[in-house]
């Protein structure tokens, strides 16, 4: 009788490990991570190439979810002041609070939209301000604002970034950035690239937390929100741009690097 190789053995049990890392990792990011950000997950426990995770992926039928189109919600048919784009697509910063961009979406409802507005630093793509309401106004976005402004108290000179839409041009919301010393920046009319920074948040939230579920009401909406926010983007989403890290790990870091 042949008996098995034990390299043979050891690799099938190896394999096995590294398949319940790899559910584990799918499992606690709601099926949301794929193929690099588990690997980043399973290295942590066992060594493992792509390709080998790529196959025991494959053979176990473990996929991520696909995002799905969402329109725009900008309205820039209007007459008010509008500030010249200070970023022109350069989204590299050095430092946090440098840069802040905003943007507003919408989540279906059966009670009707819930409209989500968001504001996001460039350095560590955290969510630092964040506000929901069942109407698309300027106090929606001043709300969002007025979060971010209140939780990390952001320096003099900050820039923020918006498009064209009434709602940051509103003289509300400009006297609130005026009145904190930020600097105003918004896209070009019609160039949706300008404020892609923000606007991809948002087909992240809905391919990860939305697109797959029916709200029933505004409220469960917005717990879901919350949820998604501040206890898995913020703190145990691996972002590709910062390396494989968290938003808490890349900026814990940073601060470690300019305290050596």
């Amino acid at each position: 009788m042949l008996s098995i190789p034990r390299f043979r053995s050891n690799r099938k049990s190896e394999n096995h490990k590294i398949l319940e890392l790899a559910r584990k990792s799918h499992k606690q990011s709601d099926g949301i991570y794929g193929l690099d950000k588990i690997l980043r997950d399973v290295n942590e426990k066992i060594p493992c190439g792509r390709n080998r995770l790529y196959r025991i992926l494959k053979e176990n039928k473990i996929h991520s979810k696909r995002p799905k189109k969402y329109k725009a919600t900008t309205n820039s048919n209007h007459k008010l002041p509008v500030a010249e784009n200070l970023l022109n697509q350069n989204f590299n910063v050095s430092k946090p609070y440098e840069v802040w961009v905003t943007d507003i979406s919408y989540i279906p409802t059966e009670e009707g939209w819930l409209y989500l507005a968001i504001v996001k630093d460039l350095f560590n793509k955290e969510i630092v301000g964040w506000s929901t309401d069942k109407t698309m106004t300027k106090e929606l976005t001043i709300h969002a604002l007025k979060n971010a402004i209140r939780k990390h108290r952001p320096p003099k000179g900050l820039i923020h970034h918006s498009d064209r839409g009434v709602e940051y041009c509103s003289k509300g919301y400009q006297d609130l950035l005026k009145k904190h010393h930020f600097k105003c920046s918004m896209s070009r009319k019609g160039n949706c690239y300008d404020n892609a920074c923000a606007e991809t948040f948002f087909s992240t939230i809905k391919t990860e937390c939305i697109h797959f579920r029916k709200f029933k009401t505004r409220k469960e909406a917005r717990n879901v929100i919350f949820e998604y926010i501040e206890i898995f983007y913020n703190r145990k989403r691996r972002h590709a741009a910062l390396d494989y890290m968290t938003p808490l790990e890349f900026t814990r870091k940073y601060k470690q690097r300019l305290a050596a």
